[in-house]
């Protein structure tokens, strides 16, 4: 088959009417088929099942410094937990805080606080005329949603394979005191499954900002989510606590972690780490919004979970259910679609997504298509500020939580709607 873009309008419309009666064709399938976000599936979920009964009796409910977990108390977290979450943080115990279930709920209590308090003494953010964040695109659509519900002016950066555009984010952080942020997920970037690279970490540490109380919000969601066992298959981030700390910049950072695709989204438990100083003025302003987090769940999974070998033998079993999936995307996408040179795709190590980019003016139109076929799919634009991807071209795929059998109708739906929004495109 030829290249779509190097087809005359005939050769176009030819193949445009193959691919739409196989579309006619799979509408009347009537599908109901859904792989619009990154939720572990149900087998994942059984893979932590014996959490549950870690706690049988009284007994077991005592952290291994004495504490009743039972009662109030406790804001930063227990000692077992605070390990555990350091180990997923790159951190020490000592500045690390556990707080609930989820690291999204502590990501947006730390822009608020920010926002009414500021930041060690700084201006609160709320008080001036204009804040602005830098978002690394494509990105996690929720981390947009924060800063839109605030009002904090986003502005998009380009995601390369070695991590943010750092000319672009140096020259905009160097001149603009109100630019105060810039999100950033480095290991298994969400959608794009890219890791940051050492040098980008180390420019991110060292580099000059205008506004004195930058910070970067630095989330590691996918730091043990390795597709495979080999370690020349698993990428590693240069952790940003060391490297701020090796350019005198330590209170630069907040970094984010949680258990959420570990063991249960929505009962695991999630941490920040940061400075000394971040953590101290953190701990003084919650301790107003509460007395501790549930120190139950937390030593649940500190029992369950007690060290990285034991971290590590449960994630190898996730991914030993989530990889033949993203291997059936690459093979699927690779069948359907490499001979119309219509769209790129990541090939990620670990992560949960994997980064669609097909030609411009056609992500709405697939997913829209899709729809109409019984496929939900992340909504086009979802990963840019706003919603608005302005080459309307990224779709993010999320192949985790159906059944595999499911996958493999939902891609087939996906590839042809892909095809013939591009036939479609080309065709105007």
């Amino acid at each position: 088959m030829a290249r779509y873009t190097e087809m005359t309008p005939d050769e176009l419309a030819h193949e445009r009417s193959i691919v739409a009666d196989e579309y006619e064709e799979i509408l009347a399938r009537g599908l109901s088929l859904d792989m619009a976000r990154g939720k572990p599936s149900a087998k994942q979920l059984d893979l932590s099942t014996p959490l549950l009964t870690e706690l049988a009796s009284a007994s077991d409910c005592f952290s291994e410094d004495g504490t009743d977990c039972r009662n109030y108390g406790v804001i930063d977290g227990i000692p077992e937990a605070k390990r555990l979450m350091a180990s997923l943080l790159d951190d020490k115990p000592e500045t690390v805080i556990v707080f609930g279930n989820s690291s999204l709920t502590v990501m947006y209590d730390t822009i608020q606080r920010c926002m009414t308090y500021g930041c060690l003494g700084s201006t609160p953010w709320g008080t001036l005329d204009t804040v602005k964040f830098l978002c690394p695109v494509p990105g996690y659509d929720r981390h947009f949603a924060i800063l839109e519900q605030f009002g904090i002016e986003m502005i998009p950066i380009p995601l390369l394979e070695t991590g943010p555009d750092m000319d672009e984010v140096e020259r905009i952080v160097a001149d603009d005191a109100s630019v105060k942020g810039i999100w950033c997920v480095p290991q298994y970037s969400n959608p794009s499954g890219i890791t940051y690279a050492d040098e980008t970490v180390r420019r991110l540490a060292q580099m000059p900002c205008a506004a004195s109380d930058f910070r970067i919000f630095w989330d590691n969601a996918y730091c043990v989510h390795d597709l495979y066992a080999d370690p020349a298959m698993q990428d590693r981030v240069l952790d940003i606590g060391i490297a701020c700390t090796e350019f005198e910049t330590s209170d630069r950072y907040f970094k984010f972690a949680s258990t959420s695709k570990i063991t249960f989204p929505g009962a695991g438990i999630a941490a920040m780490a940061a400075s000394r100083a971040n953590i101290e003025e953190t701990k003084k302003l919650v301790s107003t919004q509460m007395i501790g987090s549930d120190k139950l769940n937390q030593l649940r999974h500190a029992r369950f979970l007690p060290d990285e070998a034991a971290i590590a033998q449960h994630m190898q079993k996730h991914a030993d259910i989530i990889r033949p999936k993203f291997e059936l995307v690459e093979q699927m996408l690779e069948e359907g679609l490499d001979d119309a040179h219509i769209a790129t795709w990541t090939k990620p190590h670990g992560g949960y997504f994997i980064s669609f980019d097909g030609l411009p003016n056609t992500a709405k139109r697939t997913v829209e298509l899709a729809r109409n076929a019984g496929v939900k799919l992340t909504g086009s634009g979802a990963t840019w500020p706003y919603g608005n991807d302005p080459y309307d071209a990224n779709i993010r795929i999320a192949p985790t939580m159906p059944p595999i059998e499911e996958l493999a109708e939902a891609l087939e739906v996906f590839v042809c709607c892909a095809k013939l929004a591009a036939l479609e495109a080309l065709e105007r």
